[in-house]
């Protein structure tokens, strides 16, 4: 591959970002107790969003991409503060002090910055082609993979806690099958709104770029936590997002198809 578009395929800022966050997860894992420490995430949080919010904004228009955040960041305090509530659909478990300050008592306030990305990252992964239903299941079921990673590294860190424990790292099954059923629901809201602009242009690779830098830190954290089988996980999702981020790039270089210009300009 000539250097310029390996260059695209993979920016020096992104791959220093994905080195920084890497690293970062060493000290996240030896130094958890640091003071202010959880007002400090909001900061990091928002810089490891930012590229996935302005690649949705940018793919979907300013009024689509902006109603797919709102609706995205909506249902995840919702269902997450039902999760807390009741104990549905994840199973009974609670967010520790390292979150932050929380909405009611359940859910932090900078819930949308960890949870939107994810789901930005998880529908442009599988959209392209195929029906919708298929890609907002394909999405749901990625999801699910993606937080076989969270999941053992936040409990490990004290971000959320089981107090019955599970067989997955301390995490219960049933926390999957929630995952899978607020995974695809979430995913239908981006496939949804987004509609052609995820299927008849090319999608934009910096729509992956949040979910890669966190998969970066979360991986540091499985490694430095001792979590063998999640770190692996994170390796392989790592390696499929760089893949298809090389693939966005080489469509995005191509010449646009003519049905393109008959298509509606984004509002």
């Amino acid at each position: 591959m000539p250097k310029t578009t390996a260059a695209r395929s993979f920016p020096t800022l992104l791959a220093v970002a994905c080195a920084f966050l890497f690293v970062s997860g060493y000290f996240v894992v030896r130094f958890p107790d640091v003071e202010g420490a959880e007002y400090a995430s909001y900061g990091f949080n928002l810089l490891i969003a930012l590229p996935a919010f302005v690649a949705l904004v940018r793919q979907f228009g300013a009024g689509r991409g902006l109603l797919a955040l709102v609706a995205v960041s909506v249902f995840g305090y919702l269902i997450e503060g039902f999760g807390v509530a009741t104990g549905v659909p994840y199973g009974e478990f609670y967010y520790g002090d390292a979150m932050g300050p929380t909405i009611l008592g359940l859910v932090p306030y900078l819930l949308p910055l960890s949870y939107a990305p994810l789901v930005i990252g998880a529908v442009a992964m599988v959209s392209g082609s195929g029906s919708a239903l298929r890609r907002i299941l394909l999405g749901g079921v990625l999801l699910v993979v993606i937080d076989g990673v969270l999941d053992p590294g936040a409990v490990a860190l004290g971000f959320w806690i089981w107090p019955g424990g599970g067989p997955y790292y301390g995490v219960p099954v049933s926390n999957y099958g929630g995952w899978l059923i607020s995974g695809v629901i979430a995913a239908a809201l981006v496939t949804l709104i987004g509609g052609r602009r995820l299927t008849r242009q090319p999608l934009r690779p910096g729509l992956l770029d949040s979910l890669l830098v966190s998969m970066f830190l979360w991986l540091g954290v499985c490694l430095f936590s001792g979590l063998a089988f999640p770190a692996v996980l994170a390796a392989v999702l790592i390696i499929a997002l760089v893949r298809r981020r090389r693939r966005l790039v080489r469509t995005a270089a191509l010449p646009a198809e003519p049905t393109d210009a008959l298509e509606p300009t984004s509002r």
